[in-house]
């Protein structure tokens, strides 16, 4: 198989499936946040390792204490992945954290702030344009009338 073939590609959106659910519904530990996501799965394709991303909106301290909550209960996920999900080998599963979305917010406040700037700088210019002298269309100041 692949790594993406359409087979590969619906196995990872099963055991995604499968792992939001068990994270969310079965698993007790008080170190994993209860704002704690699984963003992305990938299945290798002879199902030995699976990798996951996992987001948690929150502090990165309780990021790092919901991925090591998640490594500690990696034997109770793995088995209840393998109770949901039929596979021929439940693979053995890698938590990583995934800082897409801290990044995507941090991108989106430098492009607000850059759009504000231009929105300065075109209000400065327009001041500036009103107040100069204007120019004929021959390049010429108007004459003042007496």
């Amino acid at each position: 198989m692949r790594k993406n073939s359409v087979k590969n590609i619906r196995i990872n959106g099963e055991v995604l499936k499968a792992l939001s659910v068990i994270i969310r519904d079965e698993i007790k530990d008080p170190r994993i946040h209860p704002m704690t996501s699984v963003m992305e799965v990938e299945v290798a394709p002879d199902l030995k390792t699976c990798k996951v991303w996992i987001s948690v909106l929150g502090p990165d301290e309780a990021l790092q204490e919901t991925i090591r909550g998640l490594k500690s209960a990696e034997g109770y996920i793995r088995r209840e992945l393998a109770r949901t999900v039929n596979l021929r080998n439940t693979p053995e599963l890698t938590f990583l954290a995934d800082r897409s979305i801290e990044y995507g917010i941090r991108m989106s406040k430098r492009i607000d702030e850059v759009n504000a700037e231009d929105a300065a700088r075109a209000v400065k210019d327009e001041e500036a344009a009103e107040t100069a002298p204007e120019e004929t269309a021959a390049g010429e100041l108007p004459e003042e009338e007496e």
